[in-house]
């Protein structure tokens, strides 16, 4: 009887998790196919996008409340058997999604200069990144009514419509990416473009199945003010988690500018490619967010729980997995990228230190998901704010980018500790919708 349930939970978990893969890594794929690209252009121009892309992805994480807040109050509504309710909730979200999305825009252009300057890379690279970093900013409101309307389907346990969306985007981004750079010759400039508009169609693409979907359940298309507000105050304390994931994050991109030019490009591909991985764990963990609350909607407790060890096995398995294949393509990397040899021996160093601390990620990002979709992100809150000041001072004394790449390990261990304590406890198990 055990033994069956587990298996009826592994079948759940990787009904949702192998197709939430896929639309989890678009954003580091658009990245990582514009670094692909761009690396023919020289060091000079990897360095910029390298600054430019810290700053893109430091915005939109700021914002992945609206995928990660909205798929755990989506979820808790199927659960507990409020369809209707639950895709209002996310009509909701995508409003909000396009209100914040119009005001990074206004916000971004003439801040942009700052903005890079606050980063502190080498002069050289300046230019090219505020003009990378001016274009793309025209991609974020599309980038968030995609995490809103991600957020949205997996609260409905729906990840199969994401990862059409996500697999058509990438596609999409990769041609347009090649033809503006490498076809029209259009520099940096043409690498932005590109990916711009493939994120503005992807965004089309989730508005056109959420509207459905309302319109089917009789939810309301109009924005619904108070709706939109609790949308926002229940994303809060998720968005000070993300601005301590990110404060350590863009440390580490300044303290590797600061290092040198070799340095910040062999960081912002070392970061991609971390990104990248951790989204592939992070898979099992959206199957958690929406298994969680919907559960946890249904008020099975013991059932929540249960789930929980399982996807901490898999995220276990999957990171030493990941690490293996990180050792394995660890001789391949540089010339993926087009690295010259400074940036090339510092890839072959740092990956050794990414790979050793993948199967540490997998708990880290299987309980960080878990937690959400229970609702618990005041604890989540106060939890990501010890953990950015065990980091700090290992990253502030860091002398090169393995150190570098060493005390983000003491952040990965540091959080999970701390997600691992609470876990433990029951305290996360409120139930109900």
């Amino acid at each position: 009887m055990v033994i069956t349930r587990a298996r009826s939970r592994d079948r759940e978990i990787l009904r949702l998790a192998v197709p939430a893969f896929a639309a989890l890594v678009a954003e580091p794929l658009f990245l990582l196919t514009d670094y692909a690209i761009v690396g023919r252009l020289g060091t000079g121009p990897l360095g910029a996008l390298s600054v430019a892309g810290t700053i893109l992805a430091t915005i939109v994480n700021l914002c992945v409340f609206l995928a990660y807040g909205t798929t755990a109050a989506v979820a808790r509504q199927v659960g507990a058997g409020q369809r209707r309710q639950a895709v209002q909730r996310g009509m909701d979200g995508l409003w909000l999604a396009a209100a914040i999305g119009v005001a990074v825009v206004a916000a971004g252009w003439p801040l942009a200069p700052a903005l890079v300057h606050l980063m502190d890379g080498p002069p050289e690279v300046a230019a090219d990144a505020v003009t990378y970093l001016r274009i793309s900013l025209f991609g974020t409101p599309g980038m968030l009514i995609v995490l809103a309307g991600t957020g949205v389907l997996r609260g409905l346990q729906d990840t199969v419509t994401p990862l059409a969306v996500s697999v058509g985007g990438f596609a999409l981004n990769a041609v347009l990416n090649a033809w503006f750079v490498l076809g029209l010759h259009w520099g940096l400039a043409g690498s932005a473009y590109g990916t711009v508009a493939a994120q503005t169609l992807a965004a089309v693409a989730y508005v056109l199945v959420v509207v459905r979907g309302a319109r089917r359940e009789g939810a309301s298309l109009r924005p619904d003010l108070g709706g939109i507000r609790a949308s926002g105050t229940a994303g809060f304390a998720l968005l000070i988690r993300t601005l301590c994931m990110r404060i350590v994050l863009v440390t580490a991109t300044v303290m590797a500018a600061r290092m040198g030019l070799a340095e910040v490009a062999a960081h912002g591909v070392t970061a991609q490619l971390w990104t990248l991985l951790a989204f592939t764990l992070d898979a099992i963990a959206i199957a958690g967010q929406a298994i969680t609350g919907r559960l946890l909607g249904a008020g099975d407790r013991e059932g929540a729980r249960e789930a929980t060890r399982r996807m901490v096995l898999w995220g276990v398995g999957f990171g030493a997995v990941l690490g293996l294949l990180v050792i394995a393509a660890r001789p391949l990397v540089p010339g993926l990228f087009g690295a010259e040899p400074a940036v090339a021996a510092e890839l072959a160093a740092v990956l050794w230190v990414v790979a050793v601390f993948q199967p540490v990620s997998g708990v880290v990002f299987v309980l960080d998901g878990v937690l959400i979709g229970a609702g618990d992100q005041r604890y989540l809150a106060w939890s990501s704010l010890l953990n950015t000041a065990a980091y700090l001072p290992f990253a502030l004394v860091a002398t090169g980018l393995v150190g570098l790449w060493l005390a983000l390990g003491v952040w990965m261990l540091s959080r999970m500790v701390t997600l691992g304590v609470r876990a433990r406890g029951s305290a996360w198990l409120v139930a109900g919708a």
